[in-house]
């Protein structure tokens, strides 16, 4: 049986809103692994968890750089917040932002590419890491990009304008005023920050993620007795609720909180007189799938610098 410490008691209790007893009692029963502990509690009805929300236990920035119909997001981790109120930090997540637009979001050339007289932004973060006294790593990078359309972004939890803890990127598709579609896209980008969805389609999403799901909610249902045939259809009003929670197109609009997503995008094409399209979102968030480690964390984010 697995020794279930306080710590990770404490860690579900965090993930799930489950009370004590019943995370000590999961963790016991599955071997003291955390996901799996987690989809038991779902199982039994005692999680108040909709679906899976990584740990976010890195510091740091996410840095966005953007030009008439291309934009890309940077994440820079660190050890603390106290580091990413430093200006040399800022400035440093800002120019690897720019480097991202350039080399369309390509982490390796990112990292290879020169980020000052004659040194690469890979030797720069090294250099501020021993300046500054505290393990950094550029984690990861995407771009997106339209041949019609606007590229909009978002910053959520701004120190400036183009560093924050999350960042959106929402490409839209279409032949519409650039000035409408910008302000349509700030929308939708502020939208997907807030309501993180998962992809923009039932279709987008893994097949890992489904199956998952309804097994869960499958297990869940069968807790109640009722036939098979009843089962399923609860299963099937469940995991339509799902998609409601983590299909952007199905989720309910933030900024009015009554129209869904794909109802705003018909209407826009109605009001603009041409086709509005998603042609895709990406939505990063600072140190969200990090798991938090018992010991440094600095020993995590060597490991992603590797």
């Amino acid at each position: 049986m697995a020794n279930v410490t306080a710590t990770m008691v404490k860690e579900l209790r965090d993930k799930t809103g489950a009370g004590m007893m019943d995370c000590k009692a999961a963790l016991a029963e599955t071997g003291g692994d955390l996901e799996s502990a987690v989809d038991w509690l779902r199982k039994k009805g005692l999680s108040k968890a909709a679906k899976k929300s990584g740990r976010v236990a890195a510091e740091g920035l996410i840095g966005v750089a953007a030009s008439a119909k291309s934009a890309a997001l940077v994440e820079v981790n660190a050890e603390t917040d106290f580091v990413g109120r430093n200006d040399e930090f800022k400035d440093f997540v800002k120019r690897a932002a720019e480097i991202a637009l350039k080399e369309d979001g390509d982490l390796e050339r990112l990292l290879q590419h020169e980020h000052s007289a004659g040194q690469s932004v890979k030797d720069a973060l090294t250099a501020l890491v021993a300046k500054v006294g505290e393990n950094m790593s550029v984690r990861r990078s995407i771009a997106l990009a339209v041949d019609q359309g606007i590229v909009s972004s978002y910053v959520h939890n701004a120190t400036s304008p183009e560093l924050g803890r999350i960042g959106v990127l929402v490409a839209l598709k279409s032949t519409a005023d650039q000035g409408k579609l910008s302000a349509l896209g700030r929308q939708l980008a502020m939208h997907i920050a807030a309501a993180a969805p998962l992809a923009l389609t039932p279709e987008h999403l893994s097949k890992d993620v489904l199956e998952r799901e309804r097994a869960v909610q499958t297990e869940s249902a069968r807790q109640s007795g009722k036939p098979e045939s009843v089962i399923q259809k609860m299963v099937d009003g469940r995991m339509r609720k799902f998609y409601e929670e983590t299909v952007l197109l199905n989720q309910i609009f933030v900024i009015d909180n009554e129209t869904p997503v794909s109802k705003v995008l018909e209407k826009a094409s109605k009001d603009f007189g041409t086709p509005v399209e998603i042609e895709a979102f990406v939505r990063f968030q600072v140190g969200e799938g990090i798991e938090k480690l018992d010991g440094d964390f600095g020993d995590e984010v060597r490991r992603l610098s590797q």
